[in-house]
């Protein structure tokens, strides 16, 4: 194998891995806790974009329930992202564990 075909593929790795962090700019990941009644939704990047609380699951005497749901609905949708995002460069990297991405 060339320098020439290496430095081909690579340019084409580094394409395909562009394409996929844009496809992961635009999805969206829902998590949630308490059966549903706690909903989180973040982007393939990470990023929280929205918590829907039904109103069933406020109770002013057990607000610690209420955050604990918040943030485990959080981290299910977080780690539903990071799921997606490995899942995604899987399919560039060829299940390569590459440092950084």
């Amino acid at each position: 194998m060339g320098m020439a075909n290496l430095q081909r593929m690579a340019q084409q790795m580094q394409q395909e891995m562009a394409r996929v962090q844009a496809e992961l700019d635009t999805a969206t990941v829902d998590g949630s806790a308490g059966g549903g009644v706690v909903r989180a939704t973040v982007t393939g990047k990470q990023e929280l974009v929205s918590v829907t609380i039904d109103p069933s699951a406020v109770d002013p005497a057990d607000v610690e329930m209420l955050q604990d749901l918040v943030v485990a609905a959080v981290n299910d949708a977080l780690s539903g992202s990071r799921r997606l995002a490995e899942q995604k460069m899987a399919a560039v990297t060829g299940g390569l564990r590459i440092p950084g991405l």
